[in-house]
């Protein structure tokens, strides 16, 4: 899996861990033995960011290294936020030279103002909307946002919302993990995953987390 996703600090998921397991456990064995062999169910949530806070982040983490994104990261609190996150008005206000000075690319300049419109214009929802939201109206309304897609809308559904029904098949890491625990003979095509997950439902996400953790 790639970017900070893999990691499991934070607040804990809303939904019966137990009852996730037993009912993954009696639908798929070859599931169960992964279950077995990784142990405890330990995805756990990040808490407290606005989503155009989150989704900011998701934007600069995207396509580089985590400690290079951490670097840009703190530059753009620094000099936007004067030291603590920027909201939405205050990135569009800055300047192209103050973004880029933070390190961010013309793209992604680019993405953090869609990003900040769509945030004060209500496409992207407050976190109290969205919480009452269905998880495939959510995909909606953010992959609408520059620079946000499927792929980036699933990871904010598992690791800020906690939704528990969340399979995303094109993440190299799920279907790598997905390889390695069905022992498959080539990297598995996302419609395969796709399809192996049907039985899984309704806790997609609990067996996401479990290929995941097959990698390491």
């Amino acid at each position: 899996m790639a970017g900070r996703s893999s990691r499991t600090h934070g607040t804990k998921v809303r939904f019966d861990r137990d009852e996730a397991i037993a009912h993954l456990r009696e639908r798929d064995l070859k599931l169960a033995s992964l279950i077995d062999r990784v142990g405890a169910f330990g995805l756990k949530l990040y808490p407290g960011a606005s989503p155009f806070e989150a989704l900011s982040e998701s934007i600069i983490y995207q396509q580089i290294t985590g400690r290079a994104a951490e670097t840009i990261a703190g530059r753009f609190r620094e000099r936007v936020g004067e030291g603590s996150f920027p909201p939405p008005e205050r990135v569009l206000e800055a300047s192209d030279t103050i973004l880029r000075e933070a390190g961010l690319s013309r793209g992604k300049v680019a993405a953090l103002r869609d990003l900040a419109a769509k945030s004060l214009d209500g496409t992207v929802p407050e976190m109290a909307r969205l919480r009452a939201m269905e998880d495939e109206e959510i995909v909606e309304r953010l992959t609408v946002v520059r620079g946000i897609g499927r792929w980036t809308a699933e990871m904010f559904l598992i690791f800020r919302l906690g939704r528990p029904d969340v399979l995303p098949i094109h993440d190299y890491g799920v279907r790598k993990g997905f390889k390695l625990a069905f022992r498959t003979r080539a990297l598995p095509e996302p419609e395969s995953v796709a399809r192996r997950g049907e039985c899984w439902r309704p806790y997609r996400t609990v067996a996401s987390w479990y290929l995941w953790r097959a990698l390491e």
